[in-house]
Order: structure tokens, then C-alpha cells, then sequence
């Protein structure tokens, strides 16, 4: 009997990574985790997304596990179309996987700014309406990017694969193009015009929200509190996320070196 390497999507059919006579475990892991993505799509936190993370990261390893495995790269030496393709899948998801780091890395920024602004009310600094300016500005300066991250992920994600044979690719494509695409969403802009009804508005929303009050405020005071706690809470959420991020990127790039040797072979 042939022996074939298939893949599983995320949109509906399943196929697996086989072996002669039967699944390999390690295509049941690669799928439970698609599973738990695919479940966890709806929700817009800081936790969620950490988990999100978390769950491509374990499927990333398991990818590059199969990579390893002889009758994996026996069947990619000889389908080298695909195997190209997902190498060329890789290195996007590198690029989007370094925009999500610099969109998270920049507004980590913003909040750290405007943290030290409000330290410096507490002392009699009378500036801090200027920096609450200067905190909105930022954001809708790094909503700009943000939206063309989002334009040129939803490009990548209506690509399909060139060829019929199974690839690698299709575990890897689809859910990491959701998974950023989440994550790219949780830090933009969200206008109560543009809000889905019924959606929470998750942290980072949250503090633009509260923020956008001050602006009109003629009494702080009585806001500060909750403004400082939630600036505490969101810069330790974001360094959590950033974590995740790093350890992301370092596995995809040994992915990407997997892949490589296998095309080079």
C-alpha cells in the first residue's frame, strides 16, 4: 500500500497524516489542537489569546515532530511542489508572526507612556490631559498599521494551495491566519459603530475607552484608580503575550529549517 502524508483543515474535512496501516499519534495531536483553535475563535482576551498562543505553538512542535519522522520526509522528497509550498508558507508566517510582535511591542509603548504620565500628575505634573492626547494619537497611528497587517493577513488567508497533494502547509496556513488575525484585532480601534452587538469589549478597548472619557472629564480624580489598575493589568497581559509571541517565532523558525533540509535533500 502507497503511503501518503494528508492534511487537516480547519474549515471542515479532516484528513490526517498517515501511516501504511493506520494514523500516526502524532497526527491525533496535531489535530486535537487544531480542535481546541478552532474552539476557542470567538473569544477576545488577553487570556484567550495567550492560550490561543499557547495551543499553536504545541501544534507548530508537532508539525515539526512529523518532520522528522522518515516516512514524512520520504514522501515530501518526493513531492517537491508541495513541500516547496510550505516552505513558502512559512516564511509568511514569519513576517505576520514579526508584525503581530511590533503591533503588540508598540502599543506596550503607549501604555508604559502614558503610565509614567500619570505618575507624574500624582506629583503635580499638570501635562497629563496632553498626554492623554498624545495616548489617542498613538493609537490611532497604530491602528493605521494594524488595519493594514488585517488587510494583507485576509490576502494571504484566501490564497489557496496550488496543488492537490497533500501538504504540510494546510495545518499550519488556515489557523495561523486566524490566530494572528485574532490576535491583530484584539489591540485595533473598535467604534461603537463598527462593535458586533453583543461582543465584550475585551482590554485593550477597554482602556481606549476609559481613556477617550478622560479627554472630556473636567474631574479625574475619581478615575485615576481604575485607569492605573487597568494600566498594570494590560502591560503584564501584553508581556505575557509577547512571550507567547517569541516562542512562536522561534518555532516556526525551526520549522522553516526543517522544512528546508527536507526540499534540500
Amino acid at each position: 500500500m502507497a503511503s501518503s502524508i494528508e492534511t487537516s483543515k480547519i474549515s471542515g474535512h479532516f484528513r490526517s497524516i498517515s501511516l501504511p496501516s493506520r494514523r500516526h499519534p502524532l497526527a491525533t495531536t496535531a489535530e486535537e489542537h487544531l480542535s481546541r483553535l478552532r474552539s476557542s475563535e470567538a473569544e477576545s482576551s488577553s487570556s484567550s489569546a495567550s492560550q490561543s498562543l499557547g495551543e499553536l505553538k504545541s501544534l507548530y512542535d508537532c508539525i515539526d515532530d512529523l518532520l522528522q519522522l522518515p516516512l514524512t520526509q520520504q514522501v515530501l522528497s518526493h513531492l517537491r511542489s508541495p513541500a516547496k509550498e510550505s516552505l513558502d508558507h512559512s516564511l509568511m508566517h514569519l513576517d505576520v508572526c514579526g508584525n503581530a510582535r511590533e503591533a503588540f511591542s508598540q502599543t506596550k509603548e503607549c501604555v508604559q507612556e502614558l503610565k509614567s504620565s500619570l505618575r507624574r500628575r500624582k506629583g503635580g505634573d499638570s501635562s497629563f490631559a496632553i498626554e492623554v492626547e498624545a495616548y489617542i494619537d498613538s493609537r490611532k497611528k497604530l491602528n493605521k498599521v494594524i488595519s493594514k497587517y488585517l488587510r494583507n493577513l485576509k490576502k494571504e488567508g484566501s490564497k489557496k494551495a496550488s496543488h492537490n497533494e497533500a501538504t504540510l502547509s494546510i495545518l499550519t496556513g488556515e489557523i495561523s491566519v486566524s490566530v494572528f488575525g485574532s490576535l491583530l484585532g484584539f489591540l485595533a480601534l473598535t467604534s461603537a459603530s463598527t462593535k458586533p452587538r453583543g461582543k465584550k469589549t475585551n482590554e485593550v478597548q477597554g482602556l481606549d475607552a476609559l481613556v477617550l472619557s478622560l479627554r472630556s472629564s473636567k474631574d479625574i480624580n475619581n478615575q485615576v484608580g481604575d485607569l492605573s489598575k487597568r494600566l498594570e493589568e494590560l502591560e503584564a497581559s501584553i508581556q505575557d503575550i509577547e512571550d507567547e509571541l517569541e516562542c512562536i517565532f522561534r518555532c516556526l523558525v525551526k520549522l522553516r529549517v526543517s522544512l528546508l533540509n527536507i526540499v534540500n535533500h
